[in-house]
């Protein structure tokens, strides 16, 4: 109480106290749970005891000295899967967008490794705006979930920690901290070797609290030497400072670039700046920070405390004012989530970072190289299934699973304009728990299309192949176009064709595009109930070479039913079940599930199991009190010889055997999906199963780059006999 009579009495000589501490305590309230009650008691959190398996912060020097985080049960599940790509090690010359993550005090639906139940957790997923993703809490050491930079790194985008003192306890902290030079490198060090160990690319430094003329020199050995330390151990790292305290040791946020704060911008890569500067600061940054203005990053707070412009739904009008000038560090875009914007979470998020589009443009460009995989998932939904087989059909989270996220626009049609797309997770999906789903009205011979990718993909002398996949009603067909360009031919476009009447496409469409593309391979396959219609894989191939692959966009049309696919699914069905399919002539319904291309060379080869090496560790078993067992166990895989490092998905599945060694025929799925690890450790929490049960099987189903996942059959397993039965 008395260091918070303090604090409010110092706002009397500090009116920037006052901003600070308005945006301190919302931070504050916004963590609170007005559904939790004063007498729950959280149990204390024990990082070295096995559970399922989470991210946290470390929380004081002792700890971070002690490197106690390394010894945690939690430590391995923690390091990023996805390395960042080679392609954008290097920041690029130009204005640059930085996005600061501040959640209700972080670590929420995104804690959870391994996934999470709540459908409609916060997730982000217009990557192609933005380089730099720093995950921020009012915590010590501030480290990012792996979901975070897995995503992040698969579109190119740089993921940063934070290490934050702040107000009494901060100087506390400071005095510890920058004691010598040897304290100072020391911290230093260990601030280093977790972003190394763990994957990810920096720290931005927030010091807010005042500090003693004595300890700036080794604030400065601080900033420095884990700036130098980082840069040797990640390539492209980054070590960024908040404009806060000043080179004279006072907390006093100067808004600019200037000769209060330059000091520590000469020794690190960049400068995050306050949020409360004026139209004339980027202008006057940029000059002082010549060569290197766009490491200046001027900050807009969303939730529009004293932010330039008023942030919110008006966040461009800062971006306007500093595009060309300088970089910028979008504070909180999460406002978006958190203040349930109408009509919807989707919708409103859309609709924000399509401003931030407006204003910018399009900063990130995928796919740059081969292969390349969407199943445009966002990490959440209601369903998730694998290579077009529904697996799990309640709500989940886990924004680890996200692939490349489409950059969809509103659409060009040479005819009508009546097609809404949009990112599905309601209907069936291909992979994953979502789709891109294509609905409303086209007259026959029209066709709609839209931009799902902005690329940056030279192709080279192989052919290219490609894969994708369709879900339609009636006769909705559903096709690609790839816009290329070559510095002796110029631009092109080609057109890969949907399956369906070859003669009636050509006539459509020869002379809309440069080249049209018929499916080499087709292949249905059956829905849920075991009938046509379900999801329809078509495989082609092209060869462009000398080309870059720019856009691709999918391309809406309809065709009369004669040969098209309406009657290849009547080939299925009884003739009263065809006729259900038929809607009205203009109707169109298509979902697309996902989007593969790679050369021959990158053809995925799956290990056989027996040359994977399968143990298990933390064996627990109990029974509940309706008499059912349970069991924990940490499972561990890794290939006996050879890089493993080359798949990047795994899936769980568990087979309940019964005594007579049969599967559990009461379990409905004779293979129960148990869930997605990104490392190779999946930690199974409380597994029930019935008594009778004698064996339990686990599968580990290796997953391709591409998309593609091992057979079950041949895949790595673990056979458990259950004690105590």
């Amino acid at each position: 109480m008395l260091n918070l009579l303090r604090f409010f009495m110092s706002l009397v000589t500090s009116p920037k106290y006052l901003v600070r501490v308005i945006r301190y305590l919302f931070s504050f309230f916004r963590t609170m749970d007005s559904s939790s009650s004063v007498d729950v008691v959280t149990p204390v959190f024990d990082p070295s005891k096995p559970s399922a398996p989470v991210s946290y912060p470390i929380r004081n020097l002792d700890d971070l000295e002690s490197r106690s985080y390394f010894e945690s049960f939690h430590f391995p599940f923690n390091k990023a899967s996805v390395p960042l790509p080679s392609t954008s090690v290097s920041l690029p010359a130009r204005s640059r967008i930085l996005a600061c993550h501040d959640m209700a005090g972080g670590y929420l639906d995104d804690k959870w490794i391994q996934g999470g139940s709540n459908a409609e957790g916060y997730a982000i997923w217009h990557w192609h705006l933005m380089d730099i993703f720093v995950y921020f809490s009012h915590t010590l050491v501030t480290i990012p979930p792996p979901c975070w930079t897995n995503t992040a790194h698969t579109h190119g985008v740089k993921v940063l920690g934070t290490f934050i003192t702040e107000w009494d306890e901060g100087k506390v902290v400071c005095n510890k901290l920058l004691s010598t030079k040897e304290s100072s490198q020391m911290y230093a060090e260990c601030l280093a070797e977790l972003a190394t160990t763990l994957g990810f690319d920096g720290w931005l430094i927030n010091i807010e609290n005042r500090l003693d003329s004595w300890q700036i020199s080794n604030l400065k050995e601080f900033i420095g030497h884990l700036t130098k330390t980082m840069h040797s151990s990640v390539p492209g790292s980054l070590v960024l400072w908040y404009d806060s305290v000043t080179i004279n040791g006072h907390l006093n946020w100067q808004d600019q670039l200037n000769d209060y704060n330059k000091p520590f911008f000469d020794l690190c890569d960049g400068i995050f700046v306050n949020y409360t500067w004026k139209a004339n600061y980027p202008k006057l940054s940029a000059a002082v920070a010549g060569e290197r203005k766009y490491d200046v990053y001027m900050g807009i707070d969303v939730f529009g405390r004293n932010t330039y412009g008023g942030g919110q739904w008006k966040t461009k009008v800062a971006l306007d004012v500093l595009k060309d000038s300088v970089s910028a560090a979008i504070f909180a875009p999460g406002w978006v989530y958190e203040t349930k914007q109408p009509p919807d979470f989707q919708t409103a998020q859309n609709r924000w970072w399509g401003l931030i589009e407006q204003s910018w443009g399009i900063l990130q460009f995928y796919p740059k190289v081969l292969p390349f995989y969407s199943n445009f998932d966002q990490g959440h939904g209601y369903h998730f299934s694998v290579e077009g087989k529904q697996v799990r059909d309640d709500p989940w989270y886990n924004i680890s699973c996200q692939s490349f996220q489409p950059v969809l626009d509103n659409g060009v049609d040479s005819t009508q304009n009546t097609i809404q797309v949009l990112v599905n997770f309601n209907n069936a999906s291909y992979s994953g728990g979502g789709n891109i789903t294509f609905k409303g009205n086209l007259e026959d011979s029209a066709y709609f299309t839209t931009r799902l990718f902005s690329g940056e993909l030279p192709l080279a002398d192989l052919p290219v192949h490609l894969t994708y996949s369709v879900r339609s009603d009636g006769s909705s067909l559903l096709g690609l176009t790839l816009e290329l360009v070559s510095n002796s031919s110029g631009k092109t476009s080609v057109f890969l064709a949907s399956w369906g009447n070859a003669l009636q496409t050509m006539n459509l469409f020869s002379s809309k595009f440069d080249k049209v593309v018929l499916p080499h391979e087709v292949r249905q396959m059956k829905n849920e109930t075991g009938m046509a219609p379900g999801w329809v894989i078509h495989e082609t191939g092209i060869s462009m070479n000398g080309y870059t692959l720019t856009e691709i966009h999918a391309v809406c049309y309809k065709l009369n039913p004669g040969l098209s696919e309406l009657r290849l699914q009547q080939d299925h069905k009884s003739d009263d079940q065809a006729t259900n399919l038929v809607t009205s002539p203009s109707e169109y319904y298509a979902s697309l599930g996902h989007i593969s291309i790679r050369n021959d060379e990158q053809h995925p080869d799956f290990p056989p199991s027996i040359y994977w090496e399968v143990n298990g560790q933390y064996i627990s078993w109990a029974s509940n009190s309706q008499g059912a067992r349970t069991l924990n166990i940490k499972i561990v895989w890794k290939l006996k010889e050879g890089d493993s490092s080359v798949f990047p998905m795994y899936n769980m599945y568990v087979e309940k055997m019964a005594e007579n060694g049969a599967a559990d025929a009461t379990l409905g799925e004779i293979k129960e999906y148990l869930g997605v690890a990104r490392v190779q450790a999946f930690y199974v929490s409380d597994l029930v199963f019935p008594p009778g049960i004698s064996t339990l099987k686990f599968f580990i189903q290796v997953c391709s780059v591409d998309g593609l996942c091992q057979q079950l059959d041949d895949s790595p397993t673990l056979l458990l006999h259950v004690e105590g039965r």
